[in-house]
């Protein structure tokens, strides 16, 4: 089986913002073990601004800028973190590989498709990939939310049986998470809202908070992906989660009914399931599923058209049943979709450019401007 692990700022960083080599190491020896096992582990790993801001202490930052300092720790302390995970796997005889990303790497299936084809040959090689996005370069726009979403695709990206994000919190509580008479949300179906329960604040030295874990975890669970929220820095946190991981493998019959079981006979370890859809989507739909922040403009439905591509049966988006065209995108770009109501409803990969959609609009008997193997409805 296969699994995705995302290690957060919080986990690996000590309350002076220095990187916490004892933590890293405890969770290396469990990814060993694990890889032991004959589980595939991919590492999301945050830490690199921790590193070299602890190398660099010296250095006034009043100086500098947020994005200054931002690319100069980030460039320093790439090469330390890689070097570190380097030596801790060494000892366990494992090989680790960098793979550094960026959120336009994930803009055309091209791009797309040569990143999975190096983790793959990584993979197939005995690799471990530790990734992590290019915050030397990353800035404002080009950035992910944070490493939550980059797990994410990475996640669906390479066909994982769950997603473990690892943070400084035990998993998604119906309360406040200090009031004593809150509890731990164990599992969350497909689809069930939890907002209520999210707080918006941001903890420590992280860019995302719980809401980001919460919709990228849903959002990979409604793919067919397990996704565990759990406390990086309890002792043996990825151990004591192997029931919960190996139930989630793709091998016949209910996940949700394993991870289910799973968790009842190991209720001592404290962690949120999104529990992941019985469904099975492509791997062009992945993609495309998380392809909206690439989208270069946008189309509006009227309202048979809306209805028919949210129906039961399986529809295209033909120019008949389209209203209005905003932007300037060409043919295969990625577009936005919205219904009659202005109601945003799925992206997809056109098969027309801006203009020919708009000469084109309310006309039959056309081939499909978004066909439906390459539309997500949200």
């Amino acid at each position: 089986m296969r699994i995705t692990v995302k290690i957060g700022s919080n986990v690996l960083t000590r309350a002076d913002g220095s990187l916490d080599v004892t933590r890293m190491s405890a969770l290396v020896d469990q990814v060993a073990s694990l890889r032991r096992r004959g589980i595939e582990v991919l590492m999301v790993s945050s830490g690199a601004m921790a590193s070299g801001r602890s190398e660099l202490k010296h250095i006034a930052c009043g100086k500098m800028d947020a994005v200054d300092q931002r690319q100069l720790f980030s460039a320093v302390g790439q090469a330390k973190l890689i070097n570190r995970y380097y030596e801790m796997f060494r000892d366990h005889g494992i090989a680790v590989g960098q793979v550094l990303t960026m959120k336009e790497n994930f803009g055309t299936r091209r791009h797309y498709l040569n990143q999975r084809n190096c983790i793959s040959v990584m993979l197939d090689n005995g690799v471990i990939p530790v990734i992590n996005e290019n915050d030397t370069i990353s800035v404002t726009e080009l950035m992910f939310t944070d490493n939550d979403e980059l797990s994410g695709l990475i996640a669906t990206m390479m066909d994982c049986d769950a997603l473990i994000i690892l943070s400084n919190i035990d998993g998604v509580y119906n309360g406040n998470p200090s009031a004593p008479e809150s509890e731990i949300i164990r599992t969350v179906e497909p689809g069930r809202d939890i907002s209520e329960y999210i707080s918006t604040v941001k903890s420590g030295f992280g860019r995302g908070g719980m809401q980001t874990k919460s919709n990228i975890a849903r959002k990979v669970a409604l793919e067919g992906v397990a996704v565990v929220i759990a406390n990086g820095k309890r002792e043996d946190i990825l151990l004591s989660l192997l029931p919960v991981i190996e139930a989630a493998e793709n091998s016949g019959g209910s996940k949700e009914e394993r991870i289910r079981k799973a968790l009842s006979e190991n209720s001592t370890t404290p962690c949120t399931v999104f529990l992941p859809a019985d469904t099975d989507v492509s791997s062009v739909k992945k993609w495309i599923a998380h392809s909206g922040g690439f989208a270069k403009g946008a189309i509006w439905l009227n309202e048979g058209a809306s209805e028919k591509i949210q129906g039961e049966q399986a529809a295209s988006i033909l120019p008949v049943g389209i209203t209005r065209v905003e932007g300037d995108f060409e043919t295969h770009d990625i577009i936005s979709i919205y219904d009659h109501h202005g109601t945003k409803i799925g992206v997809g990969r056109t098969d027309y450019d801006s203009d020919e959609v708009q000469n084109s609009l309310g006309k039959r008997d056309m081939k499909p401007v978004v066909h439906y193997d390459f539309l997500y409805l949200e």
